[in-house]
């Protein structure tokens, strides 16, 4: 992330969505550049975790089906990712896609990518992907080919593949797998 989060062409004060987080060391690299984040996970353990990694004490709160948990400079909701309305979320600048879209089996992907692409009003994308022979490993993380992200997204977004590289030591030290970094921004 830290390579490509330029690209992402945010101030100071940006505010980026980070879907499915879990307990992420990216949100404290987003929150030591200034950024404010915004999160949401289904484990609340997960959360809890996260925030007693950060040392940080959060206010909890109910937003209808979800449960907030929020301190300065960083929202995270405990929750179904499909609960998330744009009204609850709120204005994003961007977001950083690391573990989400490859977390989920083939038939949610449709759905969450048109989910996330409403909720944040296409906003530009730091989506990371992996490509493997999964017939190998059954995943997660899932293997989500070029075809697939263009399938899922270049119907909002122009598709920019940053980086492809080699997954050292392959998955589980020997499936070979390669990791794709991707910058999707609004169509013109």
């Amino acid at each position: 992330m830290q390579r490509h989060f330029l690209a992402l062409n945010l101030a100071a004060d940006a505010r980026v969505f980070v879907p499915l987080c879990g307990k992420s060391r990216d949100i404290a690299w987003l929150l030591a550049r200034g950024c404010r984040v915004v999160g949401i996970e289904l484990s609340e353990i997960a959360v809890q975790q996260l925030f007693d990694e950060m040392a940080v004490v959060p206010v909890v709160s109910q937003i209808g089906p979800l449960t907030l948990y929020a301190a300065d400079g960083v929202d995270i909701y405990v929750g179904d990712v499909f609960a998330l309305t744009a009204k609850v979320l709120g204005q994003v600048d961007a977001v950083f896609d690391r573990a989400a879209l490859v977390a989920l089996p083939a038939e949610l992907r449709s759905r969450y990518a048109a989910h996330l692409v409403a909720i944040t009003d296409s906003a530009t994308q730091l989506v990371v992907t992996f490509t493997y022979d999964q017939t190998q490993m059954s995943g997660p993380p899932f293997s989500i080919s070029e075809r697939m992200i263009k399938d899922l997204y270049a119907g909002s977004y122009d598709l920019h593949d940053l980086q492809t590289q080699d997954v050292p030591g392959g998955f589980k030290g020997k499936i070979p797998a390669t990791e794709t970094a991707w910058f999707l921004q609004a169509a013109s």
